[in-house]
């Protein structure tokens, strides 16, 4: 085959911008300076990050979770709100090692788009350092990844990696929960990231708009409030209580049926009461508007609960006092009994 080209071929040609990709770390850097923190010798620039183990562990185990922002980012295109998926992203992960009682110590993501849009990978990358800053935790690292004919112009796609420590005789497995344990919640700052395929099914078959009033807000920003952060509360809930916190369960795919039987023993049920609650006027909304029944919307969304702690009953009261000192709204939502004959582990009651 004869080649006519007459023209020396560059990457740019082939749609990759090297130029841009060195923009955007320019832009990255003084973001993830904001969050350094102790621990921290080699962060963004080199071809890997170097991170020292806090030597105030005396056994530390190493905790890691990663994950996306699922479907969520269909409506950050489709709304053009990027500032706030980077916080979906750190919260994710961030939560889910908090469950064993870890302190996130260093985040890292992998940013992947088809043609890279310097502002909006500078928008989410901003909203990530905002997440870490709020979990404590050093942006240490990350990938920016430009491919061509992969993803569609102005999309792009997300994923995260927290590293988390916690004291080996610390770590929280939900083992010791036992009958009688009471339940407390706290409260989700909307769906966070999960059931996004429903939400936005339902959005499309009511023809809901962004600018459309939710109980006084427009309903995009309602819908777009990212996930709630509880590293702060929980740490501190854990130092000043320790033991009494017998379990953790982040609140994520699954909702409250499928995650708070993750940190229960065989033979144990959470019975949760439906009016221990108020159901955030997102989720009365996507229940009508889609004609949603009970069990699909406890399984699927949050329904207005972030987190789930299981504590033992004469201790509920102070370790509800320590988390609402900083800053969470707790509900007492019900108790944990012996399972019987076909119970599920969660029921709501």
């Amino acid at each position: 085959m004869t080649n006519n080209q007459s023209s020396s071929l560059t990457y740019r040609d082939a749609g990759v911008d090297i130029d841009a990709g060195d923009a955007l770390v320019d832009r990255i850097k003084p973001l993830a300076a904001k969050t350094m923190r102790a621990g921290v010798m080699a962060g963004i620039g080199g071809f890997g990050a170097l991170f020292e183990v806090p030597k105030n562990y005396k056994e530390p185990v190493l905790v890691s979770g990663t994950d996306g922002v699922g479907t969520k980012l269909r409506l950050a295109f489709e709304w053009q709100r990027h500032d706030t998926v980077g916080i979906d992203l750190v919260a994710m992960s961030v939560n889910d090692i908090l469950v064993q009682g870890a302190e996130p110590l260093f985040f890292l993501d992998y940013f992947a788009c088809g043609k890279l849009s310097v502002d909006t990978a500078a928008a989410v990358v901003g909203g990530i350092a905002k997440g870490c800053e709020l979990a404590n935790c050093a942006l240490i690292g990350g990938e920016t990844a430009e491919m061509p004919g992969m993803y569609p112009d102005g999309e792009y796609d997300l994923a995260g990696f927290a590293v988390g420590a916690v004291e080996k005789s610390l770590i929280i497995d939900g083992k010791s929960i036992q009958e009688g344990d009471v339940v407390l919640g706290l409260a989700s700052s909307g769906a966070h990231s999960n059931g996004f395929s429903l939400l936005r099914k339902i959005i499309e078959t009511t023809g809901a708009k962004p600018e459309d009033d939710l109980g006084g807000r427009p309903l995009g920003d309602v819908v777009m409030a990212p996930t709630r952060i509880y590293v702060r509360s929980v740490l501190a809930a854990l130092k000043a209580h320790g033991a009494a916190i017998k379990g953790l369960a982040h609140i994520t795919g699954g909702g409250l049926l499928d995650n708070v039987p993750r940190i229960l023993q065989p033979g144990l049920s959470a019975r949760l009461h439906r009016d221990a609650w108020e159901m955030p006027e997102l989720f009365k909304w996507l229940q009508k508007g889609g004609n949603v029944a009970d069990t699909e919307m406890h399984r699927v969304f949050n329904c207005g609960i972030g987190m789930v702690i299981v504590v033992p009953a004469d201790q509920a009261d102070a370790v509800a006092a320590t988390l609402t000192a900083n800053g969470e709204s707790v509900s007492r939502l019900g108790e944990i009994v012996a399972q019987t004959g076909d119970m599920p582990q969660t029921v709501v009651v």
